[in-house]
Order: C-alpha cells, then structure tokens, then sequence
C-alpha cells in the first residue's frame, strides 16, 4: 500500500517540480481576450500555442528540432525532428507551434485537418493525428492553473528577487531543506503566481500536430496570419476564423549583457505585441552543489517557476501593477552582482495575448441562451535563454572548441549539478 504523504512531503514535491520547470522550465467572426462563458460548452474545440524561442547557448542552434542531442538526453527529449509539446519545453531557437481539436460529437476522434494560410509555409493543410488509446486522465476546464509534479529538494535554495546592481536589504530568503518544517517552507514559498492554462494536447481524442507522421518544422519566415479551418468527422461546420498579427508568431527575444563592476546590466529591444516580460536566473552558490540560487525580476519575492509559460491576460496586467512583471516599455534589467558563485542559466519571456474565436459570438443579452458551436483558444510567446554572463566572443570559442581561460560552465553541467544530485 502507498505511503500517504505528510502536508510538507506534498510542498518538497511541489517545490522541486517547479524548480526542474524553471530551469529549463511557460493560452472567428468574433474573437475576444478571455475566457468566454456559455450556456453550454462549444461543440468542438481547437487550441494552438504559439511560440518564438532565442537561445545564445553555445551548440543549441546546431540541435535539431525540440530538446535533441546532448540537453535531449539529460532530459529524455527525442532524437530530433519536431515533436509535439517543443512550444511549452523546447531549448532549441525557432518558431514552434502545438495544434490540437476535439468535438463533443465525436469524443474518440482519431483524424482532423487544418487548413492554414500559405505564408505558414506548411503547404495548405496539416493532418492532425491523436495518439493511440491510453488510459489517461480527462483534461479539465480550460481556465484551470496546471498542477506540476514535485520531488523534494536537498541543501538550501536562497531566493534574491528585483533589478538593481546591489542585493537589496532584507535578501536573500533562505530555504534549508534539512532543517525545514511546514511554517519555513510556507514563509519561503509565500505566494506563487501561475495561471498557466490549458493549451493545445496530444491526447486520444484530440488530434494534434505535430505527430508521428509529420514532423516537419515550422520554417523561419512563417506567418499565421490568414484564414484557418478545421474540419474532420463530428466537428463541426463552418469552424473557420482569421487569426491577425496579434496572433502570429512574435519576434525572437534577444537579451544582451553587460559585466558594471561585478553585476550583470541586461538590455534588449521591445518585442513586438509584447504585453510585459518576466526574468529568472537559476545556479549554483558560493558553496557550489550546496545551495540552489535564484533571482527573478519581480519587485516582490518571487519564485517565478511557473512563469515562464503563458499567462492569462488578465494575470499578466494585474502581475504589471503589483510590478512583479515588467511592463511592455521595459527595456533593461540588472542581475545583482555577487549572488551566483559557479554560473547560471537565464531564462526570460516576452508574453503574448490570449485570444479566444468563437461562433456564434455571445448574445448582448447576459441573460440570453447562448450555446457556441465552436471555439478556438490561441496563446502566444517569446522565450530566451542564455548562462549569465557568457560574453559573445567566449560564446562563440566554445562553439568552434577553442579553450577560453575562466571559461564559464557548461549548461548541461550546470543543470546536472542543480537537478542530478
């Protein structure tokens, strides 16, 4: 019989699963950007996630599609080729894109197609395939924050939070796993913000792309933009609707660095459509293995695991104002100096907007009956990731293996260190 875990096993489980997703670890004739509420729920149903992701990590541009090659087999990535689900976890540069459909009519839906625009660059239709019948779990509401899965975490982890060049007074908050209760890891953790919603999934009865049969990449200079339609047994007529640049893939994010005296001045030019940014920085301390260290842009404590992912709209603007999210004009950011004593990864995301297309559009009348015969969900991004300090010149010596005096650390090592112990 399984052993029932204590209230703290359950947050060391939590904790060290969002720790793994921050590492490495992101959402017609009538569109609107939240959630819509109905009478009943659409008869079929699509999701596309779309996402631009920047990596200045020596060797990653050479890696095929998603996580292959050497992070492929830290993580338990493919071989190469475009897979399903590179839009939520992929470390490889590029445009991404997760597709998938269900009908109510017909719930073990195995085929569908989508028609898409020609300047996708995918010829005129993707064949969406569902994988073979599992038992699984039924997927839940739409607006329901994902539940990640945990482990519980050794040593200590020291939280630093804010842009500035020096440590603010009051950090770092400490988390010592050895010698935790409940009460330390509940002040440590303090409040998590995450609306990371359902998106696109590859689930028997929802066809997805991309899949078995085709795993083409998106080429670089595709465009959503146009005219998308997705027909298939049990799904409905006339589920057709024009996505426009707001849901089109977003420019890469570039983040360049700077050494001022010790800390790290970031800068990078706005991204296009960008609602607001969020930044994290995970590596090893002074004491190496010993001490996990984190640092997030927030100007409130902040964990930030779960938000590099996409968020709600609604998540996102009130994250703005209590600033623990930069706005769309923020344009620089400073790592403090002295926090990381053996390297760290950067992550950063540029948030897109959340659009939903639905058909009929919602009656005027709040009271009125009103059953939608269909409905698409789109969730945009722009992801970057980088190791902390690595300058262009010793970026590009490590990937003709040239050997550079204070070399920085290799990522997979890094990773390895703070995950592998």
């Amino acid at each position: 019989m399984p052993r029932k875990l204590s209230r703290i096993d359950l947050h060391y489980r939590r904790f060290a699963a969002a720790a793994f997703a921050g590492a490495l670890t992101p959402l017609a004739l009538y569109a609107q950007q939240e959630l819509p509420t109905s009478s009943k729920p659409p008869v079929s149903q699509a999701w596309i996630d779309v996402a631009t992701h920047h990596s200045d990590i020596p060797g990653m541009a050479m890696m095929g599609g998603g996580m292959s090659g050497g992070m492929a087999g830290l993580f338990g990535g493919g071989k190469g080729g475009n897979t399903f689900g590179n839009t939520r976890m992929t470390m490889s540069p590029g445009k991404w894109l997760d597709v998938s459909v269900m009908t109510r009519n017909q719930p073990d839906l195995a085929e569908a197609t989508q028609a898409i625009p020609p300047a996708l660059g995918l010829d005129a239709a993707l064949r969406l395939l569902a994988p073979p019948p599992e038992k699984y779990d039924p997927p839940g509401r739409d607006d329901e924050p994902l539940e990640p899965r945990y482990e519980k975490p050794k040593g200590r982890v020291l939280l630093y939070w804010g842009c500035g060049e020096a440590v603010r007074a009051g950090q770092p908050r400490v988390f010592d796993a050895a010698n935790a209760d409940l009460d330390a890891l509940q002040k440590f953790f303090g409040r998590i913000r995450n609306s990371t919603t359902r998106g696109a999934r590859s689930a028997p009865g929802n066809p997805a792309w991309p899949n078995r049969v085709d795993d083409r990449r998106v080429p670089e200079g595709a465009s959503l933009i146009g005219e998308h339609q997705f027909t298939g047994s049990g799904i409905v007529e006339n589920f057709r609707f024009t996505l426009g640049s707001g849901q089109d893939f977003m420019p890469a994010f570039r983040i360049s660095q700077k050494n001022a005296d010790g800390a790290t001045q970031l800068q990078w030019a706005s991204v296009s459509n960008a609602r607001g940014y969020f930044l994290s920085a995970v590596g090893a301390g002074e004491k190496g293995d010993a001490d996990m260290v984190i640092w997030t842009s927030s100007e409130l404590p902040e964990l930030g695991f779960a938000l590099i992912d996409y968020q709600t709209n609604t998540a996102i603007d009130r994250w703005i104002k209590e600033k623990s999210v930069l706005p769309a004009s923020a344009t620089q950011c400073s790592v403090p100096r002295g926090i990381f004593g053996q390297g760290a990864m950067l992550r950063a995301i540029a948030y897109g907007s959340e659009a939903y297309f639905v058909h009929p559009p919602r009656p005027s009348n709040p009271k009125a009956a009103w059953e939608p015969q269909w409905q698409a969900k789109v969730r945009v991004k722009s992801t970057f990731m980088t190791m902390l300090g690595e300058a262009p010149a010793r970026a590009d010596a490590a990937a003709s293996g040239r050997p550079q005096a204070n070399e920085m650390p290799n990522p997979v090592n890094v990773l390895k260190g703070l995950f592998g112990r």
